[in-house]
């Protein structure tokens, strides 16, 4: 995998249950097919500001929001690789630039007083982040430790498209780190889903109709968010920040 990423595309979401995913698993025959993740535990480390400004401005649902995470496949180590991604948004579609470095190593460039490393390859990205992080400020810090299950498919009919399945969202404010064991609080019902359809343009027409079919409306959905929403209503300041 290239350690560099870059993405380009609509994001479309959908809440759904486990018999509707069951059906979409029998209306994917033949058009998808799990993909070299296939089922991973997806760790993120989120980003903010003593006061939640990112969070608080994605509420909003902007025209452009932009946000800045750290994400393993799977349990980190200090020498594992994870990935350092700044995701943007701006009037619908979602624009992606990652890197890849150890854990140890990107943890420790994130720091107010440290410049992330980055090979030559980089230098763009790199630059991206460093002008993120003098944007927001020395409170810019991990806010939030998110985790989830997750199905990725890719195409095997040719068509452009890709689909994730994430279960089991968790949620939580105290030990952000991505060598830590996934748990926390729930941010949907444990039975419920987020269908994620990825695509550079349109959706293919079997997938149309299986959501006309099942009833299965596009929605607007911030795992972050919808986290952040949960711990002002639990009315509790953890984690060592407060909302102003």
């Amino acid at each position: 995998m290239d350690a560099k990423m870059t993405f380009k595309r609509y994001e479309l979401k959908y809440r759904i249950n486990g018999f509707q995913r069951d059906a979409l698993l029998k209306a994917m025959e033949g058009h998808l097919a799990l993909d070299m993740f296939g089922h991973s535990t997806i760790r993120n480390l989120y980003y903010d500001t003593d006061t939640w400004q990112l969070v608080r401005r994605s509420i909003e649902k902007p025209w452009y929001k932009e946000k800045l995470r750290v994400r393993s496949y799977g349990l980190a180590s200090d020498t594992s690789p994870v990935f350092v991604e700044l995701k943007k948004k701006y009037e619908k579609v979602v624009y992606k630039r990652r890197l890849s470095l150890p854990c140890q190593k990107a943890m420790e460039g994130l720091m107010p007083e440290s410049i992330l490393p980055a090979g030559p390859k980089d230098m763009q990205i790199g630059r991206e982040i460093e002008a993120f992080k003098h944007f927001y400020g020395p409170t810019l810090a991990p806010a939030m430790f998110l985790s989830y299950e997750r199905e990725a498919y890719y195409p095997i009919d040719g068509v452009d498209f890709r689909l994730t399945i994430d279960n089991n969202l968790l949620w939580r404010m105290e030990d952000i780190d991505l060598r830590s064991p996934a748990g926390g609080q729930f941010i949907i019902p444990p039975d419920e889903m987020i269908l994620e359809v990825k695509t550079p343009g349109g959706i293919p027409m079997w997938m149309v109709r299986f959501l006309s079919e099942n009833r299965i409306y596009q929605t607007s959905f911030s795992k972050y968010g919808t986290a952040y929403q949960h711990w002002l209503a639990d009315g509790k300041e953890t984690g060592g920040r407060m909302y102003a």
